[in-house]
């Protein structure tokens, strides 16, 4: 999501930030080409020319040309002003979900992943809030359309409307909500019909549910690959239906961005979610201060953190922030982490999420450092015995050949998972002398406190912690030899990241 943009900002800003005085000539250029990227990352061009507008007035005046770093002044700038683009006139509000059982209307074309948001959203409710959810298919057009719903329905353990053939969108949506109150059900999905584009049967159908419904909630979903297309469909539909917010699907596939960020500025509905894959925990919450700084390379620890907390299991956690403390580090703890960066979305997942990691990611990606890797890992760890992981150092020349032919690997990668293990174990040792590892397993397994307070937290402080959690993370700076040069942590990210 967003690489593209992400990529030709990055370079934008890496030439502002070299230089030890900014003229107002110098943030003319840059903006220039700011503006470029926006339109190639097919945000409108109204939304485009606002937006560099905005960021001239704030970034050419004298407090900011001759300031100590005024290119880091004018990424902060940027930074914000992405920030009120992508939130108007303030953040989304939570999903309306009170007063049981609240009615949420899923609309849409077809094609732009309706149903499967709907159930991935039952299954957030379901997990995240504890409620109990009921789905209901009013997809009479589509071939199948309400069998899938409550195939989906199955497999996220919530309930479906019993299917009964013949009915009308109208009479489907009275009898879910008849059995929504008599259920006692907290919220109730109904999965109206799309069409393969806008026309007045669709609008008559929604809005004539909508008129029974009553829904507390009415969310278009919209392919976020069509770009400005889907800020068309939205702009339709709230006309004609009213709509209270957007999620932006197939996201993971879209490198431009430009649905994303010209959404609230045109339509003023905010992005609720979006989603980024096929898998039903693949819909994420949209925040517009941590997109934008993902957006300008800056990473998102908090969705780090959240993610690592998400996959791990308390005892687990318990029993390897104690072994971390303590500065050790075997090939139990390793195969852990590589399964852990698996669930939490490979190594370009994580990287993503590393502040100042965003090229590092392509770089590895291109030097074919990639999830396949990680798998041949792990089936490695899985060839040694028990002993043998507890203690990498009993592995000699014929213990080596055994471990690689079980793996089908050769010799030469073992030996290379080998050396990365030890630099990660001296790492885990330094740093648990230091006390810097309790604290950043602490924060990664929801130990100590809840989420740590990161937008208040000093720069240099920030910085630290991003660069202990690379070290942890198998395959990422120097825990992975022969990884492409340049791929650690800037020296200038602590001003990147300044908030103040």
């Amino acid at each position: 999501m967003f690489e593209n943009l992400s990529e030709r900002l990055g370079g934008v800003f890496e030439r502002l930030t070299r230089q030890g005085a900014l003229s107002e000539a110098d943030v003319e250029t840059a903006l220039r080409e700011v503006r470029v990227a926006l339109l190639e990352a097919d945000v409108s061009l109204p939304v485009a020319r606002d937006f560099v507008k905005a960021v001239k007035a704030k970034a050419t005046g004298q407090s900011v040309t001759k300031s100590v770093t005024p290119g880091q002044q004018v990424v902060k700038i940027v930074h914000d002003e992405l920030v009120r683009v992508l939130s108007g006139d303030g953040a989304a509000d939570a999903l309306k979900i009170d007063n049981p059982p609240a009615t949420i209307l899923m609309v849409g074309l077809q094609g732009s992943g309706k149903t499967t948001t709907t159930a991935k959203l039952a299954k957030r409710l379901k997990e995240k809030n504890g409620k109990k959810v009921l789905l209901a298919s009013l997809d009479t057009q589509r071939p199948a359309a309400m069998e899938q719903l409550q195939i989906l329905a199955g497999q996220i353990g919530v309930d479906s409307l019993p299917i009964v053939k013949g009915e009308s969108a109208v009479q489907i949506a009275k009898r879910a909500k008849t059995q929504a109150n008599l259920g006692g059900y907290d919220v109730l999905f109904l999965d109206t019909a799309g069409r393969l584009h806008i026309d007045e049967v669709l609008m008559d159908e929604v809005q004539a549910v909508r008129d029974i419904a009553q829904p507390r909630e009415t969310l278009l979903v919209v392919d976020g690959l069509t770009g400005q297309d889907a800020v068309n469909v939205a702009t339709e539909f709230d006309g004609k239906v009213g709509i209270s917010g957007v999620v932006l699907t197939r996201m993971d596939g879209d490198g431009r961005g430009g649905a994303a960020l010209s959404m609230r500025a045109v339509t003023g509905k905010p992005i609720r979610f979006v989603g980024l894959g096929e898998k039903m925990d693949a819909l994420d919450a949209f925040e517009p201060e941590r997109v934008a700084g993902r957006i300008l390379g800056m990473g998102d620890i908090v969705a780090l953190v959240e993610k690592a907390r998400e996959t791990f299991e308390a005892e687990q956690a318990e029993r390897m922030a104690k072994r971390f403390a303590k500065g050790l580090f075997n090939m139990n703890d390793l195969k852990m982490q590589l399964d852990q960066m698996l669930k939490m979305g490979g190594m370009q997942g994580v990287m993503g999420m590393l502040p100042g990691m965003g090229k590092a990611a392509k770089m590895a990606e291109d030097a074919g450092f990639d999830d396949r890797m990680l798998r041949r890992q792990i089936a490695l760890i899985n060839s040694m015995t028990k002993r043998e992981r507890a203690n990498p150092d009993l592995l000699q020349a014929s213990r080596k050949k055994r471990i690689a032919q079980g793996a089908g690997l050769e010799v030469a990668e073992l030996n290379r998972l080998l050396k990365q293990h030890k630099q990660m174990a001296d790492m885990m040792k330094k740093m648990g002398k230091g006390g810097m590892m309790k604290q950043v397993a602490k924060a990664m397994m929801g130990k100590g406190g809840g989420m740590p307070d990161l937008k208040n937290m000093d720069p240099a402080q920030l910085e630290e912690a991003a660069r202990a959690m690379k070290s942890g993370m198998p395959g990422l700076g120097g825990g992975m030899p022969g990884l492409p040069r340049g791929m650690g942590l800037p020296s200038g990210l602590s001003g990147l990241m300044k908030k103040k």
